[in-house]
């Protein structure tokens, strides 16, 4: 399935109750250098994937602070401020990097303010839509880190907070210092294991955002079950796997993340793919069968 199609095509959800987003948004994780660190091999390209995306119907771009690290965030700037007036911009902060692939949380109250505000100024805001947590810090209580980000939103400095990685005992525990919108943990076809997490945000009407949404392993290999059903149904297996996650949950917003103009395109169309509920209990067996 090559055809182009708009975001729109995967739906709405009404995030915090006031931010209507298409379901299909776009990650920005990867267009920094290797192991999200550094510069783009080539920054221009980026670009240009990022002006694209908001072409096709995105109005959800989802990146973070310490992707690059900081290199995320300007891009995103450089390539689209001044910004469209429907687009939500969603970052997180919370990590501080090393090096490539190297992540440690840091919930310290002052951290986190610093977080937000160098987020505000790179992204040339005045107030950020959606701030997420990007990991609750072991080290630091929970009541202070979230409460000088509650501080932040009362200075009208964020909109929305959400959360990453985290149990619904978590979300609950969260929900007594400030309002949550949104939760983003890993999760697709073959990985499932907060569905709890997913289920507690359907029943509380929280956006769910899932990171890693291409099904990978035994599964989507070349020959494999979902490669197969991709075949048959004239797609792509990221196609299959975005239409799983849309048609799984109506909470639910992937934001496939590419360097590929090509790719990002295949992407979008998945909104399109439309299979019924059996065809989608035949995927689901087999990704149980193959895990």
């Amino acid at each position: 399935m090559t055809t182009v199609v708009n975001a729109s095509a995967s739906g709405t959800f009404l995030l915090g109750g006031d931010l209507r987003i298409h379901r299909l948004g776009y990650g920005a994780m990867r267009i920094t250098g290797e192991g999200i660190w550094g510069e783009p091999k080539d920054p221009e390209n980026a670009k240009r994937v990022l002006r694209r995306s908001v072409e096709l119907g995105v109005d959800f771009i989802d990146t973070a602070d310490s992707y690059g690290p900081e290199v995320s965030e300007r891009l995103i700037a450089e390539a689209l401020y001044p910004y469209p007036k429907d687009l939500v911009i969603a970052t997180k902060g919370g990590f501080t990097r090393s090096g490539p692939n190297r992540w440690a949380p840091v919930g310290r109250p002052e951290y986190l303010r610093q977080c937000v505000e160098m987020s505000l100024r790179r992204l040339k805001v005045e107030r950020i839509d959606l701030w997420q947590f990007h990991r609750i810090d072991p080290k630091v209580p929970v009541e202070e880190s979230l409460g000088a980000i509650k501080e932040m939103q009362k200075q009208g400095k964020i909109r929305h907070v959400g959360l990453s990685e985290v149990t619904p005992e978590e979300i609950e525990h969260a929900k007594n210092i400030l309002p949550i919108v949104s939760i983003q943990n890993r999760y697709n076809l073959t990985e499932r294991s907060y569905e709890k997490t997913l289920l507690y945000c359907q029943q509380h009407k929280l956006g769910f955002i899932p990171w890693f949404p291409v099904a990978a392993g035994k599964l989507a290999r070349p020959g494999g079950p979902l490669d197969n059903a991709a075949k048959k149904y004239h797609a792509t297996v990221a196609q299959l796997s975005l239409a799983w996650l849309l048609h799984h949950s109506p909470v639910m917003l992937p934001i496939p993340g590419t360097t590929s103009i090509e790719h990002l395109e295949e992407n979008i169309a998945a909104g399109a793919v439309k299979l019924s509920a059996e065809e989608w209990k035949v995927i689901e067996a087999d990704a149980v069968v193959a895990a």
